[in-house]
């Protein structure tokens, strides 16, 4: 069957730009309605022969798809005869460009409830992928195959950002098809709350990339980043990623959504979506379209629009905070609460931003790329971003315990950011740790690396 989650409200006609920031008005909550919602991807390949794995075949990722719609209850996503997604009870299993899988899990209050969540996915995928042979990996980038060795899924959205993104950045189709990531997403209350969290998040992201940092090895070898997944974002496409400027101005936090709504309507777009296809609109930016008034636009048009803009920290109707690499399975149980505990509890959040907000726009620019390099060993303004990371962490953990969500065992979810604390403690990312294991033929440490990575 096929499936589409269609909000009926997006089907108004846009006539003018109120109905933009209504879209992001819409998204305010009342506290007490706070969620977090979670992404996770991973990184396919056969065990066997680690390659990577296509679609097609016997072995391929539709007919693991299928396996997983056909004998444990998931409804399918269609594009024409081939599997391309899968839901069940709201949460939903998409595919990535390379093959990666991501789990896109339900909203919760309780962090303990996301982590549960996320292994339960976990059980259920190794499970059925152990006959295929296809061992999964918590890296955040594939660590053996070249992208133009990584097969193309058959999804029409894919086809026309390739032909897009292959024209912005060099690393642009790596990004698409080598890399793997965790993300989350929170509510906010207000233009006000909305403001101050993308500041901090902006600000912050680069620290929590230093703690995530897990992309170290890539075509076999040691690639000199740490990161290597956010060096490629960096050279994917200047104008929907990376740090945005406008988020630093004074003028921000009196007007996020508009600040956010003016950068987003002069993107260029990838396509628009007319019964179930993918029309490329030749490059042209959502004001053009919408400006010229030949083609009729909806808020759908605009919500999807916003799904295709990458920067660090993106807004819809909710934050989402995009700068971790995936990672094993303890640390992406950890980022949701991490953010959490920053972002839902207002001591923590003042604290954050008290720590980041004489940093500038140029600061934090200059970070991502030390970042990248050099994981914790790099500076901020305010010192080794080793310490800085140490200080969110503890704002994150005591935030955690004021909040009082709880396990069955009565721990608040502060309990959740070991560790990360051990992270800190050894003062290396889990890429430099890697690295740091990284001795040896060639052959023998592939191995090594996938006993190491495989979930």
């Amino acid at each position: 069957m096929t499936l589409t989650r269609q909000d009926p409200t997006l089907d108004r006609r846009l006539e003018d730009r109120e109905q933009l920031l209504d879209y992001f008005r819409a998204g305010e909550k009342p506290r007490e309605q706070f969620r977090v919602g979670t992404e996770h991807e991973k990184i396919g390949l056969y065990e066997d022969t680690l390659e990577p794995v296509p679609y097609e075949g016997p072995r391929g990722i539709g007919a693991l798809l299928a396996a997983l719609h056909r004998e444990h209850g998931f409804n399918a996503f269609l594009e024409g005869e081939s599997i391309v997604g899968l839901e069940k009870g709201g949460a939903t299993i998409t595919l990535e460009p390379g093959g990666q899988l991501e789990l896109s899990g339900l909203p919760f209050f309780n962090m303990y409830e996301t982590c549960a969540e996320f292994h339960d996915h976990l059980e259920l995928v190794k499970q059925v992928s152990e006959r295929f042979r296809i061992a999964w990996l918590g890296l955040g980038i594939h660590p053996f195959a070249s992208v133009d060795q990584i097969p193309r899924m058959p999804r029409e959205r894919h086809e026309i950002m390739r032909s897009h993104l292959g024209r912005q950045g060099k690393l642009a189709l790596d990004m698409m098809h080598a890399t793997s990531s965790v993300q989350a997403s929170y509510d906010f209350s207000s233009p006000a709350d909305a403001a101050r969290k993308l500041r901090v998040a902006l600000a912050a992201s680069p620290a929590i990339t230093a703690l995530y940092a897990n992309s170290s090895i890539s075509l076999g070898r040691p690639n000199g980043f740490e990161s290597w997944r956010a060096w490629i974002w960096r050279h994917t496409d200047d104008t929907r990623c990376g740090i945005p400027s406008f988020a630093f101005e004074d003028s921000f936090e009196s007007d996020p959504y508009g600040a956010y709504t003016d950068w987003a309507l002069d993107i260029p777009m990838f396509f628009l979506v007319r019964e179930g296809r993918h029309l490329p609109v030749g490059g042209r930016s959502f004001r053009q379209i919408f400006e010229a008034g030949e083609t009729p636009l909806t808020l759908e048009d605009w919500s999807t629009h916003l799904t295709t803009l990458f920067p660090e920290v993106r807004l819809k109707r909710v934050i989402e905070v995009r700068g971790a690499d995936a990672v094993a399975p303890d640390l992406v149980c950890a980022l949701p609460a991490l953010w959490k505990g920053l972002f839902y509890d207002e001591a923590a959040l003042d604290g954050a931003f008290e720590l980041i907000s004489r940093w500038s726009h140029a600061d934090v620019d200059k970070l991502v790329v030390e970042v990248a390099r050099l994981g914790l060993a790099a500076r901020t303004p305010s010192g080794p971003v080793s310490e800085v990371a140490r200080e969110l962490v503890r704002l994150a953990s005591d935030g955690l315990a004021r909040i009082g969500a709880r396990n069955a065992a009565g721990d608040d979810e502060s309990v959740l950011l070991a560790p990360v604390w051990g992270v800190l403690d050894r003062g290396a990312s889990p890429g430099r740790t890697l690295l740091e294991r990284w001795d040896g033929p060639l052959d023998h440490e592939k191995r090594r690396l996938l006993e190491y990575a495989r979930y």
